[in-house]
């Protein structure tokens, strides 16, 4: 069973993708900030992090950074959720090296073949 780490401030946007990763067989683990995505990530391992990049304190890019830096996190996926889908932004976004992009209010199908997708491409 796959782990996914969301990092999601918003508990409307992390219940829908938690509880529709979980019905499709997913394990999920939650963290509301990137310093608590970055810990989380370090603890746990995840298959892949699915990370918003409007959080408090920490962004989703500063996150992912901070992720990247780390030899123990560095190999993990990690796709951005964000409502940023200005051209400029999404280019910002593939630039800090994000593996993907789901733009919000999120698309259950295109979450799910991300996700799919992302964590297949992981695994032998």
């Amino acid at each position: 069973m796959s782990l996914i780490l969301i990092v999601e401030d918003n508990e409307k946007n992390l219940k829908l993708v938690r509880d529709v990763l979980q019905v499709k067989g997913y394990e999920t683990v939650d963290a509301g900030t990137g310093e608590d995505g970055v810990r989380v990530a370090r603890e746990k391992k995840p298959d892949l992090v699915l990370m918003d990049i409007q959080l408090p304190g920490m962004s989703g890019i500063d996150a992912l950074k901070a992720l990247r830096a780390d030899p123990e996190t560095a190999a993990i996926p990690v796709v951005a959720i964000t409502a940023s889908v200005m051209q400029t932004d999404r280019q910002q976004i593939v630039g800090a090296g994000f593996d993907g992009f789901i733009e919000k209010p999120v698309n259950l199908k295109n979450l799910l073949d991300t996700v799919s997708g992302t964590v297949k491409a992981r695994k032998p």
